[in-house]
């Protein structure tokens, strides 16, 4: 008996959002088709021009922008972003430096400061209890 191995494919969105770019921007046969594992990792591994060029100049989709900015994804909703940016809308607003994004940008380094702190709680409550238990 032989096994037949399907090849995984995925929606153009689902490839565009593994590959980081705003789906919308991509050339006309890659939001048509579909993609296979093989070719998104091809894509990855040498991307073509047009993905180059997208991942450099954008326009970029929302998490990108929220990462590129420092901010999160609902941060840029709350400072009014609802649209995917180019690179330079992006360098625009770091060096406007509006309040919004000042504000979002400690709102999020002290959520990265929260987490770290639970994750060495949670480390230590974790090597105490393996001692308890050795003991």
């Amino acid at each position: 008996m032989t096994s037949h191995h399907s090849t995984q494919t995925m929606k153009p969105a689902t490839a565009a959002k593994k590959l980081g770019v705003y789906l919308e921007a991509t050339p006309a046969e890659f939001q048509e088709g579909v993609v296979s594992r093989t070719e998104l990792n091809a894509l990855q591994a040498d991307p073509p021009q047009w993905l180059r060029d997208l991942r450099q100049n954008g326009p970029h989709p929302r998490p990108v922008v929220a990462a590129k900015l420092g901010v999160s994804v609902s941060g840029l909703a709350r400072g009014g972003i609802t649209e995917p940016l180019t690179t330079q809308q992006i360098d625009a607003l770091k060096e406007e430096r509006p309040e919004w994004l000042e504000r979002e940008r400690a709102t999020q380094a002290e959520v990265r400061k929260e987490t770290v702190r639970l994750k060495a709680k949670k480390a230590e409550q974790a090597e105490k209890a393996a001692k308890a238990a050795q003991a």
